[in-house]
């Protein structure tokens, strides 16, 4: 569109106040994709000092024009290579070859390349050059996160399907492009393959031989199951979570090496099989006791708990292990959250639970002695008393301090958690993955 003396040019970088969903007043945002719809023009906003979930595509009727600022030529925001002016500008995944499989369903082909996800870049993963050596952009699938780049900065899938929920994604993921001009992409809730339309999804189920994920159930109580799955002896199916989780997870990069991680996925159970709610994955070699490295709850499965139960159960492996741990960084908004509150729940519980010890008017304990009983690393606890404003200095010592208004608090929110991990429910044991080579 060709700006006018009434109107100006709406172009990828503009800056302008748009009303927001909720009708909650107007927010700058900037303008990165623009597309045309039955006549109409879309435009990809992003709200700024908002998370990128809240990305959406909106209207001009939504947007206040006369206060539109012209990106400045420094700060242009870069245009996708090969797309012309005047075209869809909505993202699709990096280019990959797709072919049709038996079933219908789309298929990437990417040689034996895997992908797992990590926030870190591993010794040999480096995909930048072409065959003849020279240096190339990293485009062709490795997942990872561009946040300068128009293609990542956009979500490419509208919907999924998965089970009896249908989901909106918040973040970029590549998906094959074949997929990413579907209304919606169907997956299957026991293996986590991707198909191009209900009718496939109806004839992969048919075949399908899993009814829950491929690994070791090394957990269960009630209808509450956690697998441990192998990133080397289960790729496909660690390549399919990796990918339904960088639909809402966008802090973390994804590559495609899965064979150094495991992955425990926990699943709700009933007549019809064993359902995924949500899953975390870390490293089996960790030389910074990392003992998560990427976690997610599916949105369907948020505020219930389940969060928290993730966590714990990720420390319960920590104490089998006779290690602390800490969940990798930078963790999300929302993980940041939810580690805190488990982390001060946690911590509060001992607390609240101890009792004077001989010779003493009041209970005696270290920071040391906390970190052993949680398995939390004692820079989380030490981070986490202080953001709770416990710690005292008093008489030439540090002491902790807890009020009546803190421990109500505590009290009402372990009633709230109606499930948790029971240690006697884990059949477990820890591997020492240093003694067996390649894993």
């Amino acid at each position: 569109m060709k700006g006018t003396d009434s109107q100006p040019e709406i172009v990828e970088g503009c800056r302008l106040p748009v009303l927001l969903r909720n009708g909650d007043g107007w927010h700058m945002a900037e303008i990165l994709g623009k597309k045309d719809l039955k006549g109409k023009n879309l435009y990809y906003i992003h709200y700024e000092d908002f998370n990128k979930r809240l990305d959406e595509w909106v209207t001009e009727e939504r947007m206040d024009i006369a206060k539109l600022v012209q990106p400045s030529k420094e700060a242009k925001t870069p245009k996708k290579e090969g797309v012309k002016s005047g075209t869809e500008s909505r993202p699709s995944s990096p280019e990959r070859e797709v072919v049709s499989t038996p079933n219908g369903s789309a298929a990437p082909t990417t040689g034996n390349k895997k992908f797992s996800s990590s926030s870190r870049k591993r010794k040999g993963a480096d995909d930048s050059e072409n065959e003849d050596g020279s240096k190339k952009p990293r485009q062709t699938g490795s997942m990872v996160a561009h946040h300068d780049d128009i293609v990542t900065r956009m979500k490419n899938v509208e919907m999924i399907e998965l089970g009896k929920y249908r989901i909106r994604p918040w973040y970029f993921s590549p998906y094959p492009q074949e997929l990413t001009s579907l209304s919606i992409v169907y997956i299957c809730e026991f293996c986590l393959k991707y198909v191009k339309s209900k009718k496939c999804l109806e004839r992969h189920i048919q075949k399908c031989l899993l009814r829950y994920p491929p690994g070791n159930e090394i957990y269960r109580k009630g209808n509450i199951s956690f697998f441990e799955i192998d990133g080397r002896k289960n790729k496909a199916y660690a390549q399919n979570l990796c990918l339904l989780a960088k639909l809402f997870l966008d802090h973390k990069t994804l590559y495609y090496d899965t064979d150094p991680f495991l992955f425990y996925v926990m699943c709700e159970q009933d007549c019809k099989g064993y359902h995924i709610v949500g899953y975390f994955s870390k490293e089996k070699e960790s030389t910074e006791d990392y003992n998560v490295a990427c976690i997610l709850t599916l949105p369907p499965f948020q505020k219930k708990g389940f969060g928290k139960l993730l966590i714990e159960f990720s420390y319960e492996l920590s104490k089998c292990e006779g290690k602390t741990g800490s969940p990798e960084k930078p963790l999300s908004d929302l993980g940041l959250l939810s580690y805190r509150s488990y982390w001060s729940q946690t911590i509060l519980e001992i607390l609240i639970t101890m009792t004077p010890s001989e010779g003493n008017d009041r209970p005696v304990i270290t920071i040391n002695d906390i970190s052993e009983m949680t398995s939390i690393k004692k820079e989380d606890v030490i981070s986490t008393l202080q953001h709770l404003n416990l710690i005292n200095y008093y008489k030439g010592q540090y002491i902790i301090t807890l009020s009546h208004e803190q421990i109500d608090t505590q009290n009402k929110a372990m009633e709230k958690r109606k499930v948790r991990i029971d240690p006697k429910c884990l059949h477990w044991q820890p591997k020492d993955w240093s003694k067996r080579g390649k894993w």
